[in-house]
């Protein structure tokens, strides 16, 4: 049964018919896990988008664009959607995102500096590392994103590790 679970890659195929168990998993990783469609709506996401970005308290963000979800600062201070804000081209989320949807190519590790607005109005710099990839899942095509927030890396001034 091992040898048969390493060779396939599917470790957690024998938790598949459980999706409690997996629910507890996805809600226990520090990272941020954002399901998105094409228009960069979130479909699903974990309890850790509300640590570490959460900017309105007890928020619905299903359906919500991206960059609104997280609080970017751009997208508030511009009263505009995300997608449409003067930063919005120059964005390495949007851009990765839309990239590995379009074109199937999955990003490691990237980083991005940017300001973000906390549930209590404050703006604050935050150095973020995401994760793309693409996948399809009943005939649905999807981009998940992971996110980690190492702006603490940056001012503790330990030195940064990937």
């Amino acid at each position: 049964m091992k040898s048969e679970i390493s060779l396939t890659n599917t470790s957690f195929e024998h938790l598949s018919a459980s999706s409690d168990f997996l629910n507890l998993i996805m809600n226990s990783l520090s990272s941020c896990i954002l399901l998105l469609n094409n228009n960069m709506e979130l479909q699903a996401y974990n309890d850790a988008l509300k640590t570490i970005f959460s900017n309105r308290e007890n928020e619905d963000l299903l359906y919500v664009r991206c960059g609104e979800a997280i609080g970017c600062a751009y997208s508030i201070e511009e009263a505009k959607d995300c997608g449409t804000t003067s930063h919005c081209d120059t964005c390495e989320l949007r851009e990765a995102a839309l990239e590995t949807y379009l074109n199937r190519e999955n990003v490691y590790k990237d980083h991005i500096f940017r300001p973000f607005f906390d549930k209590n109005g404050h703006k604050v710099d935050k150095h973020l590392q995401f994760s793309t990839r693409f996948f399809k899942f009943r005939q649905e095509s999807y981009i998940i994103m992971i996110i980690d927030d190492i702006t603490k890396q940056f001012h503790t001034g330990l030195p940064y590790k990937e």
